[in-house]
């Protein structure tokens, strides 16, 4: 079904030399990633170093996203953080700027129990009328959403899918087996995509799609198309970029390899920082 399509991307956000948000540089970006395949959009997830973002830069971001792009792809806003009350509060206000769903990240740093996080998706999705996107990334936050935590929250009638980048496919696994009909599974990691494919995931949410989108729309068109060689094949070539990408912090990698593309979108925010020439010269191999 994939209810945001199958090639959903976590957007860098571009900015200006004086590393504020450059909205020029949004749309062109925007433009590009639809050209390229893209039929969704996370806007101010990490990957858009949504960290380094104040409350009214985010609000500022969403707002002037949903009135370029909507209606031509799915606008989901990254309002999750590890404060619950806030997030609630922030959700609500997000909502009424007119985006299709909000991706909520389980709480980072703060490392709460299965019940903890039950209760806090829970109040969060209660709290909104949108559709909510789990995400459960272990490697940043420091906790796992086991897979009956995320089956339970599942039963919630807006919690509607899960980015899963545990890298446990055992876990993703039993989610896709046990959540109920029509709640669906993203990869949240570019390497696992096909990999989770084959075990009854809808699609990615994606980094690599900034500079081989067309590539993995193909790719996974091939696999649901029934042709798993080509779609093999394609994950084979793709894979230096999909694991090049996150050699270094990212969006660094991401950002630098845009800027060879000709689809220039600005440098980093700290604690992030610039990639050496050596580093760049690495990531522009990879576009070859």
């Amino acid at each position: 079904m994939a209810r945001f399509g199958r090639l959903v991307t976590a957007m860098v956000t571009p900015f200006t030399e004086q590393l504020q948000i450059d909205y020029e540089k949004t749309e062109r970006l925007i433009d590009h990633l639809l050209s390229t395949g893209t039929e969704a959009l996370v806007v101010s997830g990490t990957t858009g170093e949504s960290p380094t973002l104040t409350r009214s830069e985010k609000l500022d971001l969403f707002r002037h996203v949903v009135a370029y792009a909507k209606g031509k792809c799915h606008i989901i806003a990254g309002t999750g953080s590890n404060d619950t009350a806030a997030s609630i509060e922030f959700t609500q206000e997000v909502e009424k700027i007119g985006v299709d769903a909000v991706m909520l990240v389980a709480p980072y740093y703060s490392r709460p129990s299965q019940e903890g996080l039950y209760r806090h998706f829970k109040a969060l999705a209660e709290a909104t009328s949108l559709p909510v996107m789990l995400y459960n990334v272990p490697g940043r936050t420091g906790v796992n959403m086991a897979a009956e935590t995320t089956v339970r929250l599942a039963q919630l009638p807006n919690v509607v899918c899960i980015k899963e980048a545990s890298g446990n496919l055992s876990q993703m696994a039993r989610i896709v087996e046990e959540a109920p009909e029509g709640f669906e599974l993203y990869s949240g990691d570019d390497a696992l995509t096909l990999p989770i494919l084959s075990i009854g995931g809808v699609g990615v949410v994606s980094v690599a799609s900034h500079v081989v989108g067309s590539e993995m729309a193909e790719m996974m068109a091939a696999y649901f198309g029934g042709d798993n060689a080509k779609a093999a094949a394609l994950h084979r070539k793709l894979l230096p970029v999909f694991e090049g990408l996150f050699k270094y912090p990212s969006p660094t990698p991401t950002k630098a390899a845009l800027e060879k593309l000709g689809v220039p979108v600005g440098g980093v925010r700290l604690p992030l920082v610039e990639l050496n020439d050596e580093e760049k010269a690495f990531v522009h191999s990879l576009l070859q």
